[in-house]
């Protein structure tokens, strides 16, 4: 049965997920949002044995696997073991370094088997399929190749294993290294095993390199340079999109129907992504998102923007389902497209000029900023201002509800607050004057409109009795002091209705499918962040340490759990709880001095 216990490769351009027996079952091409070429995460109800669209190494009486990544690096290493002991290592990895001066990162993947003890007996089983699994390919093949034709894409295989053994899918002993390059329709410029060699060297300097550059907390760093890593993997340099997660579909809780398509660019997410990476001083991210924002605002129709993109600057991203697989656990149905882009969702202003705050002050960027950006940033605050008391989706995308959120309100407060210390900054002083005006006049409706003083707290909507997990950023953004007793209260309130043990669900309420029967990550590190706020250290750092032990067995997290059983439901790697597990041991954390 499928579960989400699956180590990730990646390279900016894709991303494959492979589980603990070295079975690829998740893999878009050309790109994150592509057509899954590897597809039995979402078909066969879970069967992963029998599904199509797989990519494996068999061992002939497996008896156990272990599964790791080689340390401070996206390369992933599973190691097969049969009944006799005999035992092999399946490296997989996506060629990412730098090579004539630019980055080389093809849509290409590498697997390498090594005998390890004694010689194995194995079967390879390569069967990509086409049109999210509805078509099979045609095949041609030569002495050391393979190829694989879908109506769209052709896929080649290079290896030095015999090719008739990948053909029938036939048992063999493996008694040396083979070298599997799967990749475009192109012939490799040298041979297969001294490439993949190759390949493998400097994509493990690649990105042990640029862990180097982080700055780390002195506590978890384990955990928070495999949250980075798998984020940056999250991005499509191309473009400097940030997708919310690889894949489609997984449900946020068995059988709830809340599948949905996360292969896309929320503005929101892509934030939180951007804030959490910077503060490990990982600009990179930063320089390259904050190109598809002007890219995005040049385009933008009389300001408005929608809440997701896609990740080539796409608008229209339809949703529809898909026939041909099951999805995960055979609990469909699998979608395509996100009906969200349609949707208003007024904090996404907020969250473009947070994202971009941050590069008026820094001097490291390679592109520098200044006030030709400051107005163009200008025409979201004038939207942000406009909508900051109307009412919209929400950033839980409610699809037959709106209310005027005030988490939404408090973003649009956030805009205006930026915009003045930017243009503070930028010696603009009169427009600082009146973006603080406009900052004090929102900041003003807020609290007059969503305060419950019957129920002392900050309520989830203008005039409304509900509370929400996302006004546990009010604190982080600076709308409210944490030593505020409107805060305190408002934490207290989400504590009695949305705490269940150590885990916190984002509201009570039913909506669209009914009430939400999963915790969802991001809140729970949101709570964590504002009980450190507040003084609360000791009971953060409980809690935290229980979010990670709730990681998979490589330290990743998808975007729900199940209190009481623990399990991992929702879209995977999530890029909103890896957030989460970055922000908060940045806080936590021992300083530094106190260890040296």
């Amino acid at each position: 049965m499928s579960d989400l216990n699956l180590g990730v490769i990646g390279n900016c351009v894709y991303n494959a997920l492979i589980d603990r027996r070295a079975r690829m079952v998740w893999c878009c091409m050309p790109r994150f949002d592509g057509d899954p070429v590897f597809n039995s995460l979402l078909a066969n109800n879970g069967d992963v044995e029998s599904a199509g669209g797989l990519y494996d190494v068999q061992v002939d009486g497996f008896a156990d696997s272990a599964q790791a990544y080689l340390d401070n690096t996206a390369v992933l290493s599973t190691r097969l073991t049969d009944t006799a002991g005999r035992s092999l290592e399946v490296i997989d990895f996506a060629p990412r370094f730098n090579q004539f001066g630019r980055r080389f990162r093809p849509m290409a993947m590498v697997r390498v088997l090594r005998p390890v003890d004694g010689n194995p007996r194995v079967r390879i089983r390569l069967r990509p399929r086409f049109d999210y699994g509805a078509t099979p390919p045609r095949h041609t093949h030569g002495s050391n190749h393979i190829r694989y034709i879908g109506p769209d894409l052709t896929l080649r295989l290079t290896t030095n294993a015999p090719v008739t053994f990948l053909l029938n899918e036939t048992w063999f002993h493996l008694e040396e290294p083979i070298y599997l390059f799967l990749g475009p329709d192109e012939t490799l410029a040298g041979p297969v095993t001294e490439t993949c060699r190759d390949f493998l060297e400097n994509t493990t300097a690649y990105w042990r390199e640029w862990v180097r550059h982080l700055a780390v907390p002195l506590e978890w760093q384990e955990a928070v340079i495999r949250a980075a890593i798998t984020l940056k993997m999250c991005w499509f340099e191309e473009t400097g999109a940030i997708i919310a997660a690889m894949t489609t579909s997984v449900p946020e809780s068995a059988d709830s129907g809340r599948n949905w398509d996360y292969r896309f660019c929320w503005l929101r997410d892509a934030y939180f992504v951007v804030q959490a990476l910077n503060r490990l001083g990982a600009i990179d991210i930063m320089e390259g998102y904050l190109r598809y924002l002007r890219n995005l605002l040049g385009a933008a129709d009389g300001g408005h923007l929608q809440p997701v993109f896609g990740i080539g600057l796409e608008t229209r991203l339809t949703e529809r389902e898909i026939p041909s697989l099951a999805g995960y656990r055979g609990m469909g149905p699998v979608r395509v497209g996100n009906q969200a882009f349609e949707h208003l969702q007024h904090d996404v202003y907020g969250q473009v000029v947070l994202s971009t705050t941050q590069a008026f002050f820094d001097r490291r960027l390679l592109r520098p900023v200044g006030e030709k950006d400051f107005a163009q940033l200008e025409k979201v605050g004038e939207r942000a201002y406009k909508l900051h008391d109307k009412p919209d989706a929400g950033l839980w995308e409610l699809r037959t509800m709106s209310k005027v959120h005030t988490y939404s309100s408090v973003m649009c407060w956030a805009a205006c607050d930026r915009l003045a210390k930017i243009a503070g900054h930028l010696g603009l002083n009169d427009r600082a004057a009146h973006w603080t005006r406009r900052a004090d006049r929102v900041h003003a409706t807020i609290t007059g409109k969503a305060w419950n003083a019957e129920r002392d707290m900050f309520a989830e909507s203008f005039g409304g009795a509900d509370t929400d997990a996302s006004l546990l950023q009010m604190c982080e953004v600076g709308f409210v002091d944490p030593a505020d007793p409107r805060f305190a209260g408002t934490v207290a309130a989400i504590e009695s209705e949305l705490l269940r043990g150590k885990h916190m669900y984002r509201y009570s309420q039913p909506d669209d499918f009914g009430t939400p029967e999963a915790a969802f990550n991001i809140c729970t590190f949101w709570y964590i962040e504002a009980l450190a706020a507040m003084g609360r250290r000791d009971e953060a750092r409980e809690i935290f340490r229980a979010m990670l032990d709730c990681r998979n067995h490589v330290g990743l997290l998808s975007e729900d759990i199940v209190p009481g059983t623990g399990e991992l439901w929702g879209n995977y790697p999530q890029t909103y709880s890896l957030v989460g597990i970055i922000n908060s041991a940045m806080r936590l954390s021992e300083r530094w001095e106190s260890a040296i």
